[in-house]
């Protein structure tokens, strides 16, 4: 094997593993967005107070 194609394949792994570093990166931001969004809509939902006697009992025939 030459030497020029060992250095080359370095170069080329160093490149491919910043590629997957960036992605991962973005990925991961993208996740925290959405986490954030997630969390903000589900504190939008205006808390309802029902009666007690409401949800208690499943209605098993149709």
């Amino acid at each position: 094997m030459d030497v020029s194609n060992i250095a080359s394949l370095a170069s080329s792994m160093a490149q491919q593993r910043t590629s997957n570093e960036v992605a991962l990166t973005v990925f991961k931001k993208a996740m925290d967005i959405q986490s954030t969004t997630a969390t903000t809509l589900l504190d939008a939902i205006p808390k309802v107070s029902l009666p007690a006697n409401i949800g208690q009992n499943v209605n098993t025939t149709a």
